[in-house]
């Protein structure tokens, strides 16, 4: 990774990366005709070339785990495609053989919902959904601020019975929410029951940006804890972090929770800008890639609150998360309650390829600021405290009490913040 100011931060994922290319059309020489050049541009080998293209130009292992990477590509080449279905095999064969689970090829529909998961867009009717743990039936966890599912009159928990005639008895909210979503503009006909009584709704989909910032002001015994939850560093996840860090200033908070539990990460530039709220100065985070180039990441003074933190993780907790993490214990800016994250030290970029497919690379290595590596190792807690079945079972039974004084953790971080607890200087210059 050379310049992470030049990336473009439509493609850089999980942890981001370099912008896309045009893919190469190698086999084919300037001189061959217009009607071999298109039968060549609507063949399976084109995506299978592209995507050898893009490992051979940017994975991190120059020695593709041992490999002589220009054979492998003989090899695709000179096999005979009856269908894409089939090159998608063989590309995904051959990407395993570098052993790296982060570097995948994905079919048009998946790369299509890991690019609307990352923009923090989709489009849909704006519901947040669940199986509810005591009924089994999928329920509407929340419907999101000013979405078309607030609009026709949706609450909290009601419950789905059928989407566009199909019953949702036994159905799984991943299978539910594919049928919610589609083309901007179209509708959905979904049939609701609340308080015994059954009504349908004809919803109209439209361009939803989903929130992955929640946060609120809670006060815990003298103390106002500014309480703020990240699931995910998308493309909104900085200025949505902002807005809440201000907001709580306002309010008054004297005290941060920050809860990256369960956050699988995303973009690193969302890591890095996030990180600058919190920190004044200090290293965020260094990279090498695969030509042993270095990069280090740094705050650049423009930290927003300086009050005590707490930061909340599990072994959810990954890549861009952890990237806040490390950034924030080795600093001394943040103090650590949890369990072990999880342990993804590597970059990946995320390319388009021709037929609407994609394909992530793995194009660089990560560490800590005190340069540790944390792969398959996680980042150790200032506090460890780690949850019992029953404590696990009891906040997924009741996910309104999680960042409340009813969850261990968070009521562990605000124990350690009351110990670190400093006057509060008001705007005539009382302390208080």
């Amino acid at each position: 990774m050379k310049r992470l100011n030049s990336v473009n931060p439509i493609r850089a994922i999980l942890f981001g990366g370099a912008i896309a290319t045009a893919f190469s059309l190698s086999l084919v020489g300037p001189g061959v005709g217009n009607v071999v050049r298109a039968a060549w541009q609507e063949s399976p080998k084109v995506i299978v070339d592209q995507a050898w293209q893009i490992v051979n130009r940017e994975y991190v292992d120059p020695s593709y785990n041992g490999q002589n990477w220009q054979e492998v590509r003989r090899k695709l080449l000179d096999r005979s495609y009856s269908s894409k279905a089939e090159a998608y095999t063989a590309l995904r064969d051959t990407l395993k053989t570098l052993q790296d689970p982060y570097t995948r090829f994905m079919d048009p529909e998946q790369y299509q919902a890991l690019t609307n998961q990352t923009s923090g867009e989709l489009s849909g009717v704006g519901m947040r959904l669940q199986v509810d743990p005591k009924t089994k039936v999928l329920t509407v966890a929340s419907p999101i601020k000013g979405s078309p599912a607030i609009e026709a009159g949706v609450l909290t928990g009601d419950q789905i019975l059928m989407i566009d005639g199909r019953s949702t008895k036994e159905m799984s909210v991943d299978e539910a929410a594919q049928l919610i979503r589609g083309e901007e503009g179209t509708s959905v006909k979904i049939k609701f029951s609340r308080d015994g009584k059954v009504f349908d709704r004809l919803i109209a989909r439209a361009r939803i940006e989903v929130p992955s910032v929640e946060f609120s002001l809670q006060q815990e015994g003298g103390d106002r804890i500014g309480y703020i939850r990240l699931s995910q560093f998308t493309a909104h996840a900085a200025d949505e972090m902002q807005a809440a860090i201000k907001d709580l200033n306002s309010q008054g908070a004297d005290a941060f929770v920050l809860d990256l539990r369960d956050n699988p990460g995303g973009l690193l530039y969302a890591a890095i800008d996030i990180s600058r709220m919190w920190l004044n100065e200090g290293e965020i985070v260094s990279t090498i890639d695969r030509d042993e180039k270095d990069e280090h990441i740094t705050a650049n003074r423009t930290a927003i609150t300086d009050l005590p933190l707490a930061v909340l993780v599990n072994k959810g907790a990954a890549s861009s998360s952890e990237i806040l993490t490390g950034a924030l214990q080795d600093n001394k800016r943040a103090t650590v309650v949890g369990t072990e994250t999880f342990g993804k030290a590597l970059v990946q970029s995320l390319h388009p390829l021709a037929d609407g497919s994609g394909i992530a690379v793995t194009i660089a290595h990560y560490y800590t600021p005190k340069g540790t590596d944390i792969s398959k190792k996680g980042i150790k807690p200032d506090v460890e405290l780690k949850l019992s079945e029953k404590q696990l079972k009891e906040l997924s039974d009741n996910p309104e009490t999680i960042g409340t004084i009813k969850d261990p953790q968070y009521a562990k971080a605000v124990s350690v913040l009351a110990q670190m607890k400093r006057p509060r200087v008001s705007s005539s210059g009382m302390v208080r």
